[in-house]
């Protein structure tokens, strides 16, 4: 039966399938997509023909969205023009705080501006999404489910996830909000990629394990949500930190390129001139 705020007007929000194993499970994800008036289907390097007759049975009258379907190398590419990426997972690690619930993630979603692009992301039917795919999103979803079978199948989650978005969506319809846009993925993602290095040239970073602390950082911006001028403020910072940097090894340079006769000599200690 149809909910009275069900006819939303929905948020920009792109669903990205990551390496989809099963052609029934791609067409039921554009079942559910159409279900809630959600076009933008993107799917990772999929294992199957998401125009296989099996996903087209499955998707019934949601076969538009297949053929519109857009298909990404990787994710990163998938992600460049959105300015907000939900991952799900069930992998509780040591990174993996402040997770959403679909609810909680709706509300998320639904604090976005109107012309920012949001993406809901899921993983591998059995393995999920990797630690590098997941650190592309800016905040987690985690379905509540009991630990008797704790896993979903892919259209189930994805199926509940849009219900979710939707109904918030009918539930904030009308109101006005004045909300800022976050920066595009491939705009935050330079911006890491920057940090990375102006950290590692520092010594910050474990040369060894360089994301060990960026994933610390990756979930405090993911958090607050970065913005264009809050972007180019953090550029603005790792690039002075580089001028410093430079500066300093220029010093150390010329000091050791100086003849040891030039070099200053310390003062000599007051024993040593006794």
């Amino acid at each position: 039966m149809a909910d009275s705020q069900m006819a939303p007007v929905a948020p920009d929000l792109c669903v990205v399938l990551v390496e989809p194993q099963g052609a029934l499970n791609i067409g039921s994800v554009a079942r559910a997509m159409m279900n809630f008036a959600f076009s933008d289907l993107r799917l990772v390097n999929p294992q199957v023909d998401h125009l296989a007759d099996e996903a087209r049975r499955m998707a019934v009258k949601a076969a538009p969205i297949l053929e519109g379907a857009r298909i990404y190398a990787d994710l990163p590419s998938a992600l460049a023009d959105c300015h907000l990426a939900l991952g799900t997972t069930r992998r509780f690690g040591k990174y993996r705080e402040d997770f959403l619930h679909p609810d909680q993630a709706a509300r998320t979603l639904l604090a976005q501006p109107a012309a920012a692009r949001s993406a809901l992301v899921f993983g591998r039917e059995d393995k999920g999404l990797h630690t590098e795919e997941l650190d592309l999103c800016q905040r987690f979803i985690t379905i509540p489910t009991s630990d008797l079978l704790p896993s979903m199948n892919l259209a189930q989650a994805v199926s509940l996830c849009l219900y979710e978005t939707a109904k918030a969506a009918g539930a904030a319809a009308g109101k006005e909000s004045h909300k800022r846009r976050t920066a595009r993925g491939e705009v935050v993602e330079a911006m890491f990629r920057h940090m990375r290095r102006t950290l590692l040239d520092i010594g910050f970073l474990n040369p060894q394990n360089p994301d060990h602390i960026l994933r610390s950082f990756r979930r405090i911006f993911g958090r607050s949500g970065l913005h264009e001028r809050e972007i180019r403020i953090l550029h603005g910072l790792w690039g002075r930190i580089d001028w410093v940097e430079g500066e300093r090894r220029k010093q150390l340079s010329a000091v050791n390129s100086q003849p040891s006769a030039e070099k200053p000599q310390s003062k000599p200690t007051p024993e040593a001139e006794s």
